[in-house]
This record gives structure tokens, C-alpha cells and sequence, in this order.
């Protein structure tokens, strides 16, 4: 057991929303990142909105190759100096995207968001032409649901996702602070709930019966737990740092 001050926490908490502090499409580039065991990797990505043009430079910030692809060449031109490998082409277009040599790159991202229909015939020619894997982004359930009838391998709606992560926030009135760490597990504050108070952290089994892990516990005078033992006493104030799944947090609450 280590008794630390507020401002190591607030750094350990800082920390930790920086991990979470990004859009879908930076989560997107750290799940292709690892999914690949920090391999060398080529990426390809059709569409360089905001969303893709995010994903190709957080993928390049990883050190994977990434060709980059926009039917817009003023598009093309504004990123010329931001992106190393951008071209124009029409994504649609089996031949020209042969000449770029699509067939060999290890991922296909389309993120086409404006143009549904060029969405499914790029996500379509990626399949043809035998990428292994094709993730393709969707605006709404129903686009999702025919992306992945043409053979989308993983279709993603960060518009949607997005809304979902920010609802379960708003949601979870009766914690300190929340963060998300992926897509249903989680790291918050919670005042300890009285049932608690005067418990250790053994007697109120915590982790058996929630199936949550107390990693820090604040003080009301400030002082902070890190990592407390089993016989730690949870106090009247103490606030709890819990992570687990977002849906065993909330149980917490009650």
C-alpha cells in the first residue's frame, strides 16, 4: 500500500483521459496498431475527410506505411505536405487502383462519407481485389447493414459510437468523473456509497460481487491509496477509482 498526494493522482488521472481523449477515428488507428503486434504494416485509406485524413496521420505518427487516397486533387494538394504518400484517383475505379498496386496493402479503410454509393463500389473493388482486410466507415445503421452485405469485413459509425460514449457519460450522474476505455470498459470516480464505509476493501468484496477492481482510493483530506491493500477501510467521503466494465460501475450506484 503507498500513500501518495492529490497531485500524483491528477496526474495519474490526466494520463489516463489522454488515453480516451481521442475521436473514433484516433481509437480506429490505435486498434489497427495493435491488431497487428506493432508490425510494419501498409495501410490504405480512400476518403480524406476529416475522419480519414485523421486516421492516415495518426497511422503514419505510428510509423506504418499509408498511401492515401482522395478523388479531390484540391483535397490532394492541401494534404501534399502534411501526408507522405497522397494521390488522387477514383477509388471506384478497379484498373487504377491495380496501378497503385491496392491488391498488396495489408488494410483497406474506406471513409467515403459524402457519396454512398462510391462507399460501397470502393469497399467492393477492395474485395475484389483480394485485401485482406476492409473496414469501412457508415453514417447510419441502415448504411452499415448493406456495407456489410457487400462484403465489408468491419463497418464502423463513429458519428454514432460517438453519441453513445458521450450518452453513457451524461448518464452516469452519480460519478465523479468517467472515462472510457474502450467500447464497454471503463475508469471512474465514485463516492464511496454508504453500504461501504466502514468495510475493507475484503469485507465488501468489491471485485466478487461487481466484478470491478479499486485501483486508488482519495481521501477526504486528500491523501490517496494507490493500489490499496485488501484490508484498506473504505472511509465516509473517500472516493473510489474503479475500472471494469462501464455496466459493472454503474451497479456500484446502488
Amino acid at each position: 500500500m503507498t500513500h501518495q498526494t492529490l497531485p500524483w493522482l491528477n496526474r495519474f488521472w490526466k494520463n489516463l483521459k489522454g488515453l480516451a481523449s481521442s475521436q473514433a477515428r484516433r481509437e480506429l488507428s490505435q486498434r489497427l496498431n495493435n491488431s497487428h503486434n506493432l508490425k510494419h504494416n501498409e495501410f490504405l485509406i480512400i476518403g480524406l475527410g476529416r475522419f480519414g485524413t485523421s486516421l492516415a496521420m495518426s497511422l503514419t505518427a505510428y510509423e506504418h506505411d499509408v498511401l492515401a487516397i482522395d478523388s479531390d486533387i484540391k483535397r490532394v494538394q492541401q494534404l501534399s505536405n502534411l501526408l507522405p504518400h497522397v494521390i488522387q484517383l477514383d477509388a471506384t475505379d478497379i484498373d487504377a487502383l491495380r496501378e497503385v498496386g491496392a491488391e498488396s496493402f495489408d488494410t483497406g479503410v474506406v471513409c467515403i462519407g459524402t457519396e454512398f454509393e462510391a462507399n460501397i463500389l470502393a469497399t467492393s473493388t477492395l474485395q475484389k481485389l483480394g485485401v485482406r482486410r476492409v473496414i469501412t466507415k457508415a453514417r447510419t445503421i441502415t448504411q452499415q447493414e448493406i456495407l456489410q452485405k457487400v462484403g465489408a469485413g468491419e463497418v464502423i459509425l463513429p458519428e454514432h459510437e460517438a453519441g453513445v460514449r458521450l450518452a453513457r457519460r451524461l448518464a452516469a450522474i452519480d460519478f465523479v468523473d468517467f472515462m472510457e476505455l474502450s467500447q464497454d470498459t471503463g475508469v471512474v470516480e465514485i463516492i464511496a456509497p454508504d453500504y461501504f464505509v466502514g468495510k475493507s476493501l475484503k469485507e465488501a468484496e468489491i471485485r466478487q460481487k461487481f466484478g470491478v477492481a479499486v485501483v486508488a482510493i482519495r481521501r477526504a483530506n486528500q491523501e490517496v491509496v494507490i493500489s490499496p491493500a485488501a484490508d484498506e477501510v473504505i472511509q465516509q467521503d473517500d472516493i473510489l477509482v474503479v475500472l471494469g466494465r462501464t455496466v459493472d460501475c454503474e451497479k456500484l450506484r446502488h
